[in-house]
């Protein structure tokens, strides 16, 4: 059923305070008195949860160990999801994640009760409390859903990859520019403090001008026998609301190897390997370089891919061009295994981690092993000579605390909106490649085309079904 545009202020609450200046009295809300969206620092943070299923239940856990965070209400289309045999090992969905924080609130000593909705615009319609929401849902909705929150004046936190395609990118970073609302996306890693020592070093000049960047992730399809989307239909689980969990999608029948988390191996819902984790491990060269839209990309599916499903593994090349005293750079992905040659710099005997990236000065080689990013220099005579430079990048207290933070006033969250969006664009123009066979394309970013390839655009800014729009 088509949902009405959410508003900030619903008419039970305009009647109730017109009700009280008619008899002499006008409470100003809060948001009013400090700018759209503000929260005293004094306040807690009534939070939302969009998507509560495995990532979005794990998302909630640290919430709720926020003293001034309060998780007042979540939607989900589903009830319940057991995910048992997922690496989240838990059951998710509104019942479970429900209780898990009334049981919370209850050894909080308060009997705070949650509110529950299957389908979100009812929840950011009826619940005028929230000061924010955070969006844990499957790719194909991250846009529409954090479009609509803003819009309603709320702060936006959104996992990772911002959006399924390039056009919602630029939209949301446009929309949190124009509404100053406090952002953040879900790279955790970008808040390490592995990835600020591994930036400083990189723009102090340890290893000498960088021309050569690489990332490797392990990840692989979930369904690497799958040639083709599933046939047939399987029966819904119970509780399950199918055609709001499509969303922008068109109909199709329910198949249990979509949802859960599967979805990431179909391209309407998700974007592979690369989508999955290109904002964590390309997130330091992006940071460092200061990466804005890379002159070409070739991306070349390994294993089995096709209209409706992502490969096995990939490997591919952008090309970032030279801007000021920065070189130009190509940068490498990986992933399903696949590795970079040793490099003659490392020691005969070393092996990479499952997961990683590299960056090849003139003079040496920074490594960032598994997600912790702590920057290692080889060779070793280089590591012995080195003097670490003074912090000069601010530190984070906590990816969820600096959007909380955030909102009641501070510093930008620094993974917001506007550095999410470019990161994000930068690993859609890789998934582009892959969509379209591993074409290289060369990307004119001020027209967001791929040029000479239109076929591109029905990728670039997707269709949606009716009712699904981004205005």
């Amino acid at each position: 059923m088509k949902k009405s545009k959410p508003t900030p202020t619903s008419r039970r609450n305009f009647i109730k305070e017109t009700s009280w200046a008619a008899a002499g009295f006008m409470i100003v809300p809060r948001h009013v008195l400090g700018g759209r969206g503000f929260v005293p620092p004094s306040d807690k943070v009534n939070i939302g949860m969009i998507g509560v299923g495995g990532r979005g239940r794990e998302n909630t856990a640290e919430l709720l160990q926020l003293d001034d965070v309060q998780v007042v209400a979540i939607a989900d289309p589903a009830e319940y999801w057991n995910l048992a045999n997922f690496y989240y090992q838990s059951e998710a969905g509104r019942g479970p994640v429900k209780k898990m924080i009334e049981d919370h609130n209850t050894s909080r000593n308060t009997n705070l009760k949650v509110a529950e909705y299957q389908d979100f615009r009812d929840m950011l319609e009826q619940e005028s409390a929230l000061d924010a929401i955070l969006c844990s849902t499957p790719d194909h909705s991250h846009a529409y859903i954090c479009l609509m929150a803003m819009q309603a004046g709320k702060h936006a936190y959104c996992e990772k990859p911002l959006t399924h395609n390039i056009w919602e990118a630029r939209r949301l970073q446009a929309v949190a520019k124009e509404t100053g609302l406090a952002t953040q996306m879900g790279n955790g890693g970008h808040s390490t403090e592995g990835i600020r020592q591994t930036v400083e070093y990189l723009r102090a000049g340890a290893i000498g001008t960088v021309r050569e960047a690489h990332a490797w992730v392990p990840a692989t399809r979930w369904t690497p026998s799958l040639k083709g989307l599933p046939k047939g239909a399987t029966p819904l689980p119970k509780g399950l609301d199918w055609q709001l969990w499509l969303g922008p999608r068109e109909p199709r029948p329910f198949h249990e190897t979509m949802a859960p988390v599967t979805w990431r191996d179909f391209w309407e819902f998700g974007c592979g390997a690369l989508g999955d984790f290109g904002c964590h491990d390309m997130d330091a060269a992006t940071w460092a370089f200061e990466l804005a839209a890379p002159e070409s990309v070739e991306i070349f599916p390994a294993g089995y891919s096709d209209a409706d499903i992502t490969p096995y593994g990939e490997i591919g090349y952008y090309q970032f061009p030279g801007r000021g005293q920065q070189s130009s750079l190509q940068l490498t992905w990986y992933s399903g295994g696949l590795r970079p040659p040793l490099h003659p710099m490392l020691p005969q005997d070393y092996a990479y981690s499952a997961r990683g990236a590299m960056f090849v000065g003139e003079k040496g080689i920074i490594l960032n092993e598994g997600s912790d990013r702590v920057p290692k220099i080889y060779p070793d005579s280089l590591r012995a000579s080195f003097t670490p430079p003074q912090p000069n990048l601010s530190r984070s207290n906590g990816h969820y605390r600096d959007w909380v933070d955030a909102i009641k006033g501070g510093a930008a969250a620094s993974s917001n909106f506007d550095y999410g969006a470019r990161l994000t664009e930068i690993t859609l123009l890789g998934v582009l490649s892959l969509r379209l066979g591993g074409r290289k394309i060369y990307w004119d970013a001020q027209n967001m085309k791929a040029t000479g390839i239109p076929e591109a655009d029905a990728f670039i800014r997707e269709p949606v079904r009716k009712g699904w729009e981004m205005t």
